[in-house]
């Protein structure tokens, strides 16, 4: 077993395998609550079984086409798409005339199983086995040998919905008994004439579905909107047509075939209405899965009767079966074929959902099939989804990302929650007709252009990527996902950041206030007594006067963090935009603050301009005189800088001039002009940086930089050239816009002056990109002296080419979500990684300059046990340690953020009412070990833990018993002491 799943079996004793009974499947929406967090949300890198089953899948009516070819005979979906679609798979994916064309695109896939279905009317074009077409035989036979001439096993469905409209016509189709037995001929000659090469059968796809839309509400063929009670005697009858089938080959041909045999069921998923886990809530959650899935599961897998919510609720619509049939029918299949994918959502009936909410998680599925019947063996038969358009070409990011998630599902299924899943099938093999929705939809991992005769396929990126983890079975484990052991330098800068900090206008504490002289009444009432026309000479303020600053001060030092960022407020200190009003008050509360953190041996991290921020806006003068789109605003910053350098440079020896200036351009007040109000901001900066340089640097002995907002950005389509670009077009866009002129070459990234060249050229006159003159580019290169980046996530990106593109509109991206990416509440992804290919990034773009990672923190919704957060830490500052240790950058510090929850709620290692969260202690563990030692003082296990707290560490037990062993020894020796000098005493006395 992996150390993760022992792990997970440990914490969750409730993991162990079950037997499953009816009803038992009720534990799995309370289990899924209750799972250990953050650790189960987390990607898991870990390889399937041995010998697990790589299939992908189609069916006849979907991709076959040639309809009339070869003497098939018509099948209700013939009849019913032609009659009430506009779409039909007359031509379809044409693959009964490219058996190789398929052939090639299974071969590239590198599966082991394909799964495809016989068109029953194509071998028996009447329906049944006197109506044999020798033609359609050949098909088959040839297909299911070049299957194998390839080494791939196929897995054959003997009847996906098609059923021959001659049975249709004359039988009037499902609802009579006597399809059973037509049925079972025709899978009795199947098994016949192809079960020497077959050894995994699906006798029928989705009965739900059939029965329920195709004989009840008419959305599907034969088109049926018939009586309450004909969908239930039509299921009736498919399950018995099954059970025959089943009989059949266990009887005459399982010794000799050595086959197996199932049904493929379909099923949604369901949760409580909002998240509320009850027992109420439960039962009917429980009871929709039984309506659904458990309407043929449970016969068929447990009992041979039906689910008691179902009797309950249908009463006389349910039929009933005879004792002889239970017995035929319970435990007529060999494994578990489940259908998850779209359909079962789409046509799902509200009133199945008993008012709860539909979810689409596959892995509480498999966990609920696995207690509820009997610890089944499952083949995925068929998953996948549907979120590509018809436009979509070979890009189809959406839906390799679904896969991706259904594939993380089934794998956390198998190794976290014991299930045993035997195989996987991917649907389908290439676009076809996707039933209600004809072709307005793609489901293929290969495209095809279905307005062309040749009918050629192109693998798709959906296609790239499952085969990438068919090859590796998995997602192995790779060295870059492994946390490293080692210390940071001795040097290393471990800090806090913060956006602001409450400002006192009047120290507040009161007994300065008071001029009066007191006695105290020790004889009488014991109280102070006014001295009545004695005034007293109160102390001038002093900074530790100032409540907020001690307060902020005392859990800055519970931190043991060595430096703390904050920003000034430019409207405190300078409220018209200039020198010519200063509030001296808020100016000596700054000043006060940086004189205590240096006191406590903190060193003040400044920043003068933070320009997103909301409560910390430009002085409404400036505001009202065009703000950054005026250059004056560009000196009035200068004065600003000039005034705070003056009055605090003395004890601050690191400045931020600015803090993520390239975040304006989310700023609504500034989207349309976010390239000339950058510009300014850009040349600010570099104003003041050479103030600094010329002015005050000989004397205060500081340095100066600007700190951007730098989440790193990966292509959506790791396989797509153009989202490669784009993903390297994003970063030069958020990042190089300002990086490039101060620590490149002095004017913006050629790639994004290049682009917005393009833009103009096709209509977007709004994408002007100024241009810096050769002067300006002089004083701008170099203006910095570290790299200061604020790094919070990571960020896929996709090129869109529609115009309807919601995000990135001036280079035309979408912002996209790996959801099997663990993320906060707030929707951010945690991707350790990013930070560390960010670092690597800005070395080889910039050269070995300092860096240092000035904020960096997540969202926690959690007062106190901040789990998240504390693995976010450390994850995080690992990623740092292997920039330093494996790629050799050179990171001068760590600011984590933040310290409370004040403009940001829950970003903060404290509460705003400054109770410590499980961060702060964490955190401090870092900071005093110097990063991740590997000596014994520190315990490996207790570090790794997120739930682990000081007292976890043997050396810290030691010290604890120790003390307390000093204690009770000297607490003896003081009382035995007392005893012995009054018993001499006593004594002497009488003596």
């Amino acid at each position: 077993m992996k150390p993760a799943a022992l792990a997970l079996l440990i914490l969750c004793p409730w993991l162990v395998s079950l037997d499953g009974d009816p009803g038992a499947g009720e534990r799995t929406w309370a289990r899924f609550a209750s799972l250990p967090y953050p650790e189960d949300n987390l990607f898991l890198y870990d390889t399937f079984p041995e010998g697990f089953l790589w299939s992908v899948g189609t069916s006849a009516y979907q991709t076959e086409g040639a309809w009339q070819q070869s003497g098939r005979g018509a099948s209700v979906w013939d009849t019913f798409t032609h009659k009430q679609l506009s779409a039909n798979g007359d031509v379809a994916s044409g693959s009964y005339n490219n058996i190789e064309r398929d052939i090639s695109a299974i071969q590239t896939l590198g599966v082991t199983h394909y799964r495809f279905s016989i068109a029953w009317s194509r071998i028996f074009p009447d329906g049944i086995v006197s109506s044999r077409n020798e033609a359609g035989l050949r098909y088959y036979s040839h297909l299911v040998q070049r299957l194998r001439d390839v080494g791939v096993e196929p897995i054959v469905t003997l009847y996906h919905w098609d059923l021959p409209q001659a049975l249709q016509d004359r039988y009037g189709g499902w609802v009579n008994e006597t399809l059973v037995y037509r049925f079972s001929e025709y899978a009795e000659f199947c098994f016949k004439a192809f079960g020497d090469r077959v050894k995994y059968w699906v006798t029928m796809d989705n009965p739900y579905a059939l029965a329920w839309h195709g004989y009840g509400t008419g959305k599907l063929a034969p088109g049926i909107r018939g009586a309450p009670d004909v969908p239930y005697t039509v299921a009736h009858n498919l399950i018995k047509a099954h059970s025959k089938a089943w009989h059949i080959y266990n009887d005459r041909f399982r010794d000799s075939q050595q086959g197996q045999v199932s049904i493929a069921l379909a099923s949604h998923w369901v949760g409580p209405k909002n998240g509320d886990i009850n027992p109420e809530a439960v039962q009917l959650c429980q009871c929709s899965m039984n309506s659904v899935l458990g309407w043929f599961a449970k016969p068929i897998f447990l009992d041979g009767d039906y689910p008691a919510c179902m009797k309950d609720n249908l009463k006389s619509l349910l039929p009933v079966f005879s004792d002889g049939e239970k017995s035929e029918i319970k435990r007529t299949a060999d494994f578990f074929a489940l259908s998850f994918g779209p359909l079962s959502f789409r046509l799902l009936d509200a009133n199945l959902l008993f008012n709860q909410s539909k979810k689409y998680f596959l892995r509480q599925l498999l966990y609920w099939i696995h207690t509820e019947y009997n610890n089944s063996k499952i083949l995925i038969a068929e998953n996948g989804w549907d979120y590509s358009r018809s436009n979509t070409k070979t890009e189809d990011v959406y839906n390799m990302y679904y896969l991706k998630g259904f594939l993380m599902d089934v794998l956390k299924a198998i190794k976290y929650d014991g299930v045993d899943v035997i195989g996987y099938t991917a649907w389908s093999l290439v676009d076809g007709f996707e039933w209600d929705v004809g072709y307005s939809t793609r489901r293929g991992l290969f495209y095809i252009d279905f307005q062309s005769e040749e009918k050629e396929v192109m693998p798709k990126s959906s296609a790239f990527f499952y085969r990438q983890v068919i090859e590796d079975n998995g997602f192995p484990p790779v060295p870059e996902n492994k946390p490293i052991t080692g210390t940071f330098p001795s040097s290393f800068v471990w800090g806090i950041s913060e956006d602001v900090v409450q400002v006192e206008t009047t120290p507040t504490t009161p007994q300065f206030v008071d001029h009066n002289i007191y006695k105290w009444d020790i004889n009488s009432t014991g109280k102070l007594l006014k001295v009545k026309g004695v005034i007293g000479q109160a102390r001038g303020g002093q900074c530790t006067d100032y409540n907020t600053i001690r307060q902020e001060i005392y859990l800055l030092q519970n931190t043991h963090a060595t430096h703390f960022q904050f920003s000034l407020n430019w409207s405190l200190i300078l409220p018209t935009g200039n020198t010519t009003q200063v509030i001296r008050a808020n100016l000596r509360y700054y000043k006060c603050y940086i004189s205590e953190l240096l006191h406590v041996n903190v060193t003040p991290v400044v920043v003068l301009y933070h320009p997103t921020l909301e409560d910390q806006r430009l002085p409404s003068v400036l505001e009202d005189n065009g703000g950054w789109m005026n250059p004056a605003t560009i000196q009035a910053f200068v004065e600003y800088a000039r005034l705070c350098f003056r009055q605090l440079g003395s004890k601050v020896k690191f400045w931020i001039t600015m803090s993520e200036p390239n975040g304006v351009k989310h700023l609504l007040g500034y989207k349309t002009n976010f390239t000339i109000v950058g510009h300014n901001l850009i040349k600010a900066h570099a104003l003041v940086w050479h103030l600094y340089n010329n002015e005050f640097r000989k004397t205060q002995h500081g340095q100066v930089s600007v700190s951007l907002h730098a989440d790193w950005v990966d292509p959506a389509d790791p396989f797509s050239r153009n989202d490669i670009e784009a993903a390297a077009r994003t970063l030069e866009f958020d990042i190089g816009w300002f990086a490039e002129p101060i620590f490149g070459q002095g004017d913006y990234p050629f790639i994004m002056r290049d682009w917005q060249s393009q833009r103009q050229i096709v209509g977007w006159h709004n994408s002007y990109l100024p241009y810096f003159t050769n002067e300006e580019k002089k004083l701008i290169l170099g203006s910095s002296d570290f790299v200061a980046l604020n790094h919070y996530t990571t960020h896929i990106v996709h090129l869109e080419g529609q115009a309807e593109a919601q995000a990135g509109y001036e280079f035309k991206v979408q912002h996209l979500k790996d959801t099997t990416w663990l993320a906060s509440p707030d929707g951010k992804a945690v991707v350790p990684g990013g930070l560390r290919k960010l670092l690597r990034w800005i070395k080889s773009k910039y050269g070995n300059v300092p860096i240092y990672v000035t904020s960096n923190g997540i969202d926690d919704d959690s007062p106190s046990k901040d789990k998240l957060r504390v693995y976010y830490i450390q994850s995080y500052i690992n990623e740092v340690l292997k920039a330093i240790k494996l790629d050799g950058v050179n990171i001068r510090g760590y600011f984590a953020w933040a310290l409370r929850d004040i403009s940001e709620p829950n970003y903060g290692f404290y509460t705003s009412n400054r109770a410590a969260k499980l961060s702060v202690e964490y955190y401090k563990r870092i900071v005093d070990n110097g990063g991740f030692p590997t000596s014994k003082i520190t315990s490996t296990k207790c570090y790794q833990d997120l739930y682990s707290s000081a007292e976890c560490n043997p050396l810290y037990l030691r010290k604890q018993l120790l003390i307390f062993a000093l204690c009770t020894l000297s607490v003896f020796t003081a009382t035995m002491f007392i005893i012995i000098y009054y018993s001499t005493k006593r004594c002497r006395k009488y003596k």
